[in-house]
């Protein structure tokens, strides 16, 4: 079990934008492994190697149903939207509320270098697209609800 330290606030690699992987060995299975286990210690649901000061296009969820790895990922579809309330392992304590997509369909490689398609909706939709933004460098207090959409959200919860 390899625990890695979680760069948080302001530190200036979150702002960075991931490069490609291009090699799947040993030090890239060390990575996810690791990853894995230091987003598990901390009870997130997602982690970017950037938030573990690694600057590759690398990504582990788990929002509850199983380790999800994602290599050189990228959003190919989205549809519908979703306002909730969403927290980072590397800026502890700011939970705010982010407009995103409800549905999310992913295109990553595996471990084992294989293109994989991956659907989200809902938690996964929102963590897809948050671990994503990692990777470009962008934090989800970048992507803030503005108060009239968080208000319009409510108001159509309401009436459903």
């Amino acid at each position: 079990m390899g625990i890695r330290n979680i760069r948080k606030d302001e530190d200036p690699i979150l702002r960075k934008k991931s490069r490609v992987v291009d090699k799947f060995d040993e030090r890239l299975f060390t990575l996810l492994d690791d990853m894995a286990d230091t987003m598990y210690l901390a009870d997130g649901v997602g982690l970017a190697a950037v938030q573990v000061g690694v600057l590759r296009r690398v990504v582990v969820i788990d929002v509850g149903d199983g380790i999800m790895e994602l290599i050189n990922p990228e959003i190919i579809e989205t549809e519908g939207a979703q306002c909730e309330e969403e927290g980072c392992l590397s800026l502890p304590g700011k939970n705010n509320y982010t407009y995103r997509p409800m549905k999310v369909t992913v295109r990553a490689q595996n471990r084992e270098g294989n293109w994989c398609l991956y659907k989200g909706e809902g938690l996964k939709a929102r963590a897809f697209c948050h671990e994503l933004d990692h990777l470009d460098g962008v934090l989800f207090i970048d992507r803030l609800a503005t108060e009239e959409q968080i208000k319009e959200f409510a108001a159509e919860e309401e009436t459903e």
